[in-house]
């Protein structure tokens, strides 16, 4: 782990690697960061339910020697951040809607820069780990696959649902019918896959899905921002996107850039299989004349 990188980088890097109960002190700090862990150890354990020596392993495999070590460098990078130039985006560059010179700009363009801005921040801050592993476990065809999403990410939830399908069986997505998870959880086995999708406000259903899962020997993948979703806590893999936009609502396109990443690289891991299984889907797709074939000469979409 780079000892340069932020503490809140290295936190979020960490949490792969961490202990079910050093997890969720993790994710209690980077949900309350940085206030949380600027008082005593006992009122940080006592406020994220774990004891004092898990707070102290925790810091430990950050790289600090104990919590004082941990407390100083927080203290110095919040000094640094309290100082920082206010006029400037986190990249340095200017504030969205100003072009060259600070003339008004396009306001398409003001606002993707800082869509673009998002999905550069998420891309880096994903630990490799992470990914590959939640990879992995989408493609492992002895593991089926739930995936739930909330009140903005159901969509998202089920777009990933729709093209697993197509590269795996065993795929089902939980939407609709605010029972459905619980239902779901009847034949789940030891080593399925459950894919949550959570972002602020932050769903009681996620939690509780991710914990009943968690505790039936499922594997979590969590989809969320940086603030963590408290789902976290029970999370195998944890893919923290960033989301913050300058408007009313925040942009979730960094999580489809994340979902359509993670398909590709499951794809790859099962490209014979999906080649079939392609091929299966577009004899059907023929047969049944479900879409409009293309015009002669037209350009295919």
């Amino acid at each position: 782990m780079d000892p340069a990188a932020a503490i809140e980088e290295r936190m979020h890097a960490a949490l792969g690697d961490l202990t079910r109960a050093e997890r969720q002190a993790a994710t209690y700090i980077l949900s309350h960061f940085p206030m949380s862990a600027l008082g005593s150890i006992t009122t940080l354990a006592q406020a994220a339910q774990v004891s004092s020596p898990t707070i102290v392993r925790l810091v430990q495999k950050l790289g600090f020697r104990g919590y004082s070590d941990y407390q100083k460098a927080l203290r110095a990078e919040v000094g640094r951040l309290l100082v920082a130039p206010l006029t400037l985006a986190p990249d340095g560059s200017e504030p969205a809607g100003a072009g060259p010179g600070g003339l008004a700009a396009h306001p398409l363009h003001g606002f993707s820069r800082h869509v673009v801005g998002n999905i550069e921040a998420t891309l880096a801050r994903i630990p490799a780990a992470d990914f590959a592993g939640a990879a992995a476990l989408l493609a492992d065809p002895a593991r089926r696959v739930a995936v739930a999403g909330g009140r903005l990410t159901h969509v998202h939830a089920d777009y990933m649902a729709t093209l697993l399908r197509v590269i795996r069986s065993d795929v089902t997505f939980l939407g609709g019918h605010s029972t459905d998870w619980q239902q779901a959880l009847l034949d789940l086995r030891a080593g399925d896959v459950v894919v949550i999708f959570d972002i602020r406000r932050y769903g009681s259903d996620a939690v509780q899905l991710a914990e009943l899962a968690a505790e039936m020997g499922g594997e979590v993948i969590l989809v969320t921002d940086m603030g963590l979703s408290p789902a976290a806590a029970h999370a195998r893999h944890t893919l923290a996107c960033r989301i913050e936009m300058p408007s009313t609502w925040d942009s979730t396109a960094t999580l489809l850039v994340v979902v359509e990443a993670l398909l590709a690289q499951v794809q790859g891991l099962l490209a014979d299989q999906v080649q079939v299984r392609l091929n299966r889907l577009e004899d059907y797709f023929a047969r049944t004349r479900v879409f409009r074939a293309p015009k002669v000469g037209a350009r295919r979409e």
